[in-house]
């Protein structure tokens, strides 16, 4: 499978920017249950950027892509006035052992490998409002590889997979409803959260993205009126990176537990 992914950047430091960017672009192929073989870079960068830092930006990336287990083979860079940097990634899968959307069945339990908010906290710390601590944790969710939690729903079969990205956890979810023609239910007091996503929430930090998940979405999903409007924000905020969201069957779901607490993964029912 082949996938092209590129952003702007999200964080000041241009090594984790790259690390970020990176991780966006090989999360698509942990979504299809592939592994990673290799990469090219695409970037775009103002002639008058220092050399370091776009070292460092490059750097973040590769190692990422070393992380998990694949190659930069090459790539293309342009002058452009706003720094863009992402990856066009080869991964290999069985035609057997793709992951597909489709496959939830009635029943079915609904498992998530990272917490929400990466939209909400970076917006915060874009306009000088996000603790340090809380940039932090984001940063650490947003460049943390899905290829483990992948591996493990690879070993346990799940039925249904995506990851969670710019169309929020209620628009990835809402994709995985109608691929398998099933109706999906979030408990919002179970929904796992960042370190600062609900204060930031309820001062109103929002991004214009959840603004424009939330109409695509105001005719196709249904919310209890007793959810309070910071929670409702973040189930619209778009991920950076986001977690790998699974349909597993009931009987599978001391396992699938078992093999991420084994791992030294969060997983949240």
């Amino acid at each position: 499978m082949l996938t092209v992914d590129f952003f702007a950047p999200l964080v000041d430091d241009p090594y984790h920017y790259g690390a970020i960017a990176a991780a966006i672009a090989l999360s698509d192929v942990y979504a299809m249950g592939a592994e990673v073989t290799l990469a090219l870079n695409i970037a775009a960068f103002p002639e008058e950027m220092a050399s370091e830092t776009i070292g460092q930006i490059i750097r973040g990336g590769a190692d990422k892509v070393t992380e998990a287990g694949g190659v930069i083979a090459g790539g293309h860079t342009i002058i452009d006035a706003e720094p863009k940097y992402g990856l066009c990634v080869l991964g290999l899968v069985h035609p057997r052992r793709i992951f597909a959307k489709a496959g939830a069945q009635p029943g079915d339990l609904l498992y998530l490998s990272k917490p929400l908010g990466t939209g909400i906290v970076t917006t915060a710390a874009m306009s000088d409002q996000a603790k340090p601590e809380h940039l932090q944790a984001a940063i650490d969710s947003m460049t943390r590889l899905n290829r483990h939690p992948s591996h493990i729903a690879q070993a346990v079969k799940v039925l249904a997979l995506t990851d969670v990205t710019g169309y929020g956890i209620l628009g990835h979810s809402y994709e995985m409803a109608v691929a398998g023609k099933v109706a999906l239910r979030l408990s919002a007091g179970r929904v796992p959260l960042l370190p600062g996503a609900l204060e930031y929430a309820s001062q109103g930090i929002v991004t214009g993205g959840a603004d424009r998940n939330r109409d695509h979405l105001q005719d196709k999903v249904s919310l209890s009126n007793k959810i309070p409007k910071e929670i409702e924000h973040i189930l619209f905020d778009p991920q950076t990176s986001g977690g790998l969201l699974m349909a597993v069957a009931p009987e599978k779901a001391d396992e699938v537990e078992a093999r991420f607490a084994a791992d030294e993964l969060s997983v949240w029912q």
